[in-house]
């Protein structure tokens, strides 16, 4: 499986991964899911949200077990975020039936889709939209960078997009979610479990900071009568760094347009995208709070206009305590750790029971090319989401 899957979406210039919604690469991924379910005799459907589902027994008797995760990916990201969640459930499928284990309840896959975000902006849509966090008309609003919008992209892909839209009737016949992802970060890295148990994901939230200066030539206009936006910006990622460092939260610009983007221009107009999350929601708003008045006050120094818009929040999840316990129980203690990056566990935990198991990252290093995890240790979380399968739906 992992074999059949690396290529897909993968650039020869970086090494990393492109698979983007709605995308060639996207269509290859979710050929990919499509097969494996049929490979196992697995009863394959799509939902009303373009979300992917491979079904053991019967999906309207209730009470299911599911597990999965999502095949997208960011801007050249590893290979393991996500799809190794996928790859697992379907070999902890494969697993169970070599145990010859009896469900007594619905086992599922799941892939979700638009995890990341990458070309919409907006993490987890599929699983916001089944949810009914993310209403039809806010989605056929999001726009990628080329202008083209989600519900052009789903048309495009021969999805509807008219479709879209919750689905509590779904999400009711689920019992518990699980979903497995490689750990981003070290906390299991130098102890003796390869797999670890999720306690709860930081409050995180996406927010775009729009610096409005004023366009001029870089060789005639003095330093004294400019109005230059990028240096608000630059003063607002070095004050983002310093009031999260302050406070223990995290504060990150990863993304960033400039108008007219001119070697020998003054920018008109820089846009920062700042990615912000913090282990509860008064340190998450007073960090961002903190982030904006200092980009306004160097904003007025610099004679630039800073308008700030919030354009997606997260707040803190707590995953089930009783499931939690039970899957630390059924793997013999495996340690519990939060995490501070979202995840469809973390959307759905609203509306179903959910869990998550971490699997071991050598480096702790995720998003990137970089990312990787032991051989060993993969199977390792196979054979522990296999026995959190069995305990939740086979006894």
């Amino acid at each position: 499986m992992w074999r059949d899957l690396l290529p897909i979406g993968r650039s020869q210039a970086t090494n990393g991964y492109r698979r983007y919604a709605w995308t060639p690469a996207d269509a290859d991924c979710r050929a990919w899911f499509r097969a494996q379910a049929e490979t196992r005799g697995l009863a394959y459907e799509e939902d009303r949200n373009g979300n992917q589902w491979a079904w053991l027994g019967d999906p309207t008797a209730g009470d299911a077990v599911v597990t999965g995760s999502h095949l997208d990916s960011v801007p050249d990201g590893g290979a393991f975020d996500g799809p190794l969640g996928v790859v697992s459930s379907f070999a902890a499928l494969d697993e169970l039936r070599s145990r010859g284990a009896r469900p007594a309840k619905p086992l599922a896959v799941v892939n979700f889709g638009d995890e990341e975000g990458a070309r919409f902006g907006l993490a987890c849509v599929g699983s916001r939209l089944a949810a009914g966090q993310l209403s039809a008309e806010q989605a056929h609003a999001l726009r990628d960078g080329d202008g083209v919008s989600l519900a052009q992209a789903m048309e495009r892909a021969g999805y509807d997009p008219e479709a879209i839209g919750p689905d509590p009737e779904r999400l009711a016949r689920i019992g518990a979610f699980v979903e497995l992802h490689i750990e981003q970060g070290r906390a299991l890295a130098d102890g003796p479990h390869p797999v670890g148990v999720a306690s709860a994901i930081w409050p995180h939230g996406r927010w775009r900071f729009d610096f409005h200066g004023e366009a001029n030539h870089a060789g005639t206009t003095r330093l004294e009568d400019r109005r230059d936006p990028m240096l608000t910006y630059a003063n607002t990622v070095l004050a983002a760094r310093k009031k999260a460092r302050l406070v223990g939260a995290l504060a990150t610009f990863g993304k960033v347009g400039v108008e007219p983007n001119g070697v020998n221009a003054i920018a008109s107009l820089v846009r920062g995208w700042l990615d912000s999350r913090a282990p509860d929601e008064e340190t998450l708003a007073a960090v961002v709070g903190e982030i904006e008045r200092a980009a306004v006050e160097r904003g007025l120094r610099d004679g630039v206009e800073v308008k700030v818009t919030r354009e997606s929040f997260t707040p803190v999840v707590e995953f089930a305590h009783g499931l939690r316990d039970e899957l630390a129980g059924l793997l013999g203690g495996a340690p519990v750790l939060p995490t501070g990056a979202g995840h469809d566990a973390g959307i759905l935990s609203a509306s179903v029971p959910t869990a998550m198991l971490f699997v071991r990252n050598p480096t702790g290093v995720s998003h990137s090319p970089a990312e990787t995890a032991a051989e060993d240790d993969c199977l390792a979380g196979v054979t522990a989401l296999a026995d959190v399968l069995e305990g939740l739906a086979c006894r």
